[in-house]
């Protein structure tokens, strides 16, 4: 088992930055991938970016926040992260950090073996 703790949401204006970071626990060795992912009210979860666990870094975004927002790493702490820069309306959700144990398909939430509680993002305009 992995257990994901997301934290860094909050409220902040159009143009502003956050960074949410979600630490994982548990059987992290058997851990391949690490992704975002994030859902607004009324819509289906939707891909954000991913990350490569070990080895080299490979990453991957939704065309929507590339760019924008930058996807990291620390293996030291067991933490990934995202940079959101130039926040906008529309990517107001709950975001969610989840976990895959093989190579998957990325953008594919259903891929993915663990997921944590998520983290509420709010833009204003």
């Amino acid at each position: 088992q992995v257990q994901l703790v997301e934290s860094g949401g909050g409220l902040v204006q159009a143009g502003g930055s956050l960074r949410l970071s979600c630490v994982a626990s548990g059987r992290t060795f058997s851990t391949y991938l690490m992704g975002w992912f994030r859902q607004a009210p009324g819509k289906e979860r939707e891909f954000v970016a991913a990350i490569t666990w070990t080895g080299t870094r490979y990453t991957y975004y939704s065309d929507s926040v590339k760019g924008r927002f930058t996807i990291s790493r620390d293996n030291a702490k067991n933490t990934v992260y995202l940079q959101m820069n130039n926040l906008k309306p529309e990517d107001t959700a709950v975001y969610y950090c989840a976990a895959a144990g093989g190579i998957i398909q990325v953008t594919i939430p259903q891929r993915y073996d663990y997921w944590g509680q998520g983290t509420q993002v709010t833009v204003s305009s």
